[in-house]
């Protein structure tokens, strides 16, 4: 598929988001924040827990007018002849970014509305537009700026943006964002889930100022036919939309000049031969892209991935991804999401330390900081969207969900050399509709990006007590056989692993997305006695002589790094609301399994 193709049905997707998030919908993602001009909104926030949403509908649950709602943001004390039940000014603050649930100890369960207010000041320039711009917000945010509603938002993993250009004033900005992260049936993910469900302004919020017509969107990649072409595409936004476009990589000597269409977009090629990415060399280069009206700056690195029978291919040559599943939590802190490029060096650097040279981001698209963090370490990324369990596969409005976050995912972070592998689900149920929805989600990810490799986590299935192999029809359409196990663990104690035989009838890569079993850190006892790190240690020795034994073993990504806070986990001085499948504690721990993994990566 061509570039132009593959952009305009992109557009066609942006325009599917659109009508899903309903009146008001966000701008299309602005790539590479982080190169552009802003204006951090971070700090502490104005809040109101509102429960029964009574600054959003009326006792009779019909939605207040604008003058009614807490978007209005009136002063109680400005008043007091007048009504008003609520005041931003005398309630409490939140961090953001931060989750509400491990900043107020009386907010750890919730699950409900809460209202952020940011006050700001800012002097809008001439001839520049403006944006405000939400890293994350979980899960449906609905964005009031100055009294007036302007946009929604649902999905609580994926940036987006608002326009607010003329909306600014010098001085007093009411920004108003009511944040619910309440569970549904038809969400992504659905009620059931195995993390936590941590409430509001998750990642950073600023203000992106651009040029009238500015470059919006971009991809810049190597050929995965031609090692010595990089090719791409770029998209501009506003009214000025023929201009010349200007694509250099300095440290190459090459640069090239086109020209955009009535549309503004133009596609490029560029004959010139790079240092090519790899773990072991994680080479990236500065490519500047500037046209009449922009410029934006960003580092990129150049390589190939395909694979060739059971082989995962980088660059040609075959890799055997030594990996971990992570979830996005803070380091040492105990838990609390992760958010910033210190909590990812961190948990990366954790990764590295175990011989890993490749990361799965479960379940959802982690922040846009361990993704380029993990590209500068030299470490390959699965990336994936949650599509878990039992979502509804029949509901149409589900699945327009599913495919907004994946758009997201993928814009976001398509430049990004180390992202191998795009994943459209995890351990979801055999069936004619889950199968239908996600071979269109399969089919939706090549459209945009036919450079990477897309999968799943699938389940095993037993052929006989010590036989198995995968019976899921997904595997037509992806690339790897991809599935979790937990032999050992919810399969029968360790010694079955000694036991296992496993069997492919097609011939592709095979990946372990999940393997392992829990222990408390520093609980220690006999081999055979769950949760401790003795039977954690044994399991995972167990387990590597297993895989060892699988023909065609591509990768593996134990789960996972660090213990993680999860309300299905309940026994009382052993979970405490904890999955301990870490190999490190939730206060940073390495327990005796994350020194099995090493000794069997530095081996491999």
């Amino acid at each position: 598929m061509d570039m132009r193709k593959a952009f305009m049905l992109a557009a066609v997707v942006m325009a599917t988001v659109s009508s899903y998030a309903g009146e008001g919908s966000p701008a299309p993602q602005i790539v590479n924040v982080y190169g552009r001009q802003t204006v951090s909104l971070d700090g502490l926030w104005k809040t109101i827990v509102d429960p029964y949403e009574n600054g959003y509908y009326n006792y009779r649950m019909a939605p207040h007018n604008e003058e009614s709602s807490y978007f209005a943001d009136r002063d109680f004390d400005a008043d007091r002849t007048v009504l008003y039940e609520y005041n931003f000014n005398t309630d409490r603050t939140l961090t953001v970014p931060g989750d509400w649930n491990t900043q107020r100890d009386k907010l750890y369960y919730y699950e409900g509305t809460v209202w952020y207010r940011n006050i700001f000041d800012y002097k809008p320039k001439k001839d520049r537009r403006t944006f405000i711009y939400f890293g994350a917000a979980n899960y449906e945010a609905v964005v009031g700026l100055n009294g007036r509603k302007i946009a929604r938002h649902v999905g609580g993993y994926t940036p987006f943006n608002v326009e607010v250009t003329g909306r600014l004033k010098e001085t007093g900005n009411s920004l108003i964002v009511k944040v619910d992260n309440k569970r549904h049936a038809d969400g992504v993910p659905t009620l059931n889930s195995d993390w936590w469900n941590y409430g509001g302004l998750t990642r950073s919020v600023m203000i992106v100022e651009t040029p009238m017509t500015f470059i919006r969107d971009y991809s810049v990649q190597l050929d995965p036919d031609d090692p010595k072409k990089i090719e791409g595409w770029i998209q501009l936004d506003g009214e000025q939309s023929e201009q010349y476009v200007e694509i250099s990589i300095p440290e190459l000597n090459a640069v090239k000049t086109v020209r955009t269409d009535s549309k503004g977009f133009a596609e490029f090629a560029i004959r010139t031969k790079p240092v090519y990415w790899s773990p072991e060399n994680p080479k990236l280069y500065d490519v500047n892209i500037t046209s009449e009206t922009d410029s934006v700056s960003d580092r990129i690195g150049f390589r190939t991935v395909k694979t060739r029978g059971t082989e995962i291919l980088i660059n040609g040559e075959p890799v055997f991804c030594k990996g971990v599943s992570i979830h996005e939590e803070m380091p040492y802190s105990g838990s609390g999401r992760a958010y910033s490029e210190e909590h990812a060096r961190i948990l990366l650097g954790w990764a590295k330390e175990m011989g890993c040279n490749f990361v799965r981001l479960a379940h959802y698209p982690h922040n846009e900081h361990m993704v380029r963090v993990a590209e500068e370490m030299g470490l390959m990324v699965w990336s994936e969207i949650p599509v878990y369990w039992t979502i509804q596969f029949e509901n149409p409005e589900t699945y327009a969900n599913a495919e907004a976050q994946l758009v997201d995912m993928i814009t976001r972070d398509r430049n990004r050399a180390n992202v191998i592998i795009w994943s459209v689900a995890n351990e979801t149920p055999h069936g004619d509709a889950r199968l239908e929805f996600l071979k269109k989600l399969i089919t939706k990810t090549r459209e945009m990006d036919p450079t990477r490799l897309v999968s799943a986590a699938m389940e095993k299935d037993n052929i006989d007590a010590v036989t198995v192999t995968v019976k899921d029809e997904l595997v037509d359409y992806v690339d790897l056989i991809s599935f979790n196990q937990y032999v050992g663990w919810y399969d029968g104690s360790s010694e079955k692993c000694d036991r296992m035989n496993w069997v492919f009838d097609i011939r592709k890569p095979v990946f372990i997305s999940e393997f392992g079993g829990g222990a408390v850190y520093g609980r220690h006892g006999d081999v055979t006695e769950r949760f401790t790190e003795e039977y954690q240690e044994d399991l995972y020795q167990r387990s590597v002589n297993m895989l060892d034994r699988i023909e065609g073993l591509a990768g593996t990504t134990p789960w996972i790094l660090k213990d993680f806070r999860s309300p299905r986990r309940q026994i009382v001085g052993i979970q405490d609301d904890f999955n301990r499948k870490g190999l490190i504690s939730d206060q940073g721990g390495k327990k005796k399994a994350f020194y099995v993994m090493k000794r069997w990566y530095d081996n491999k």
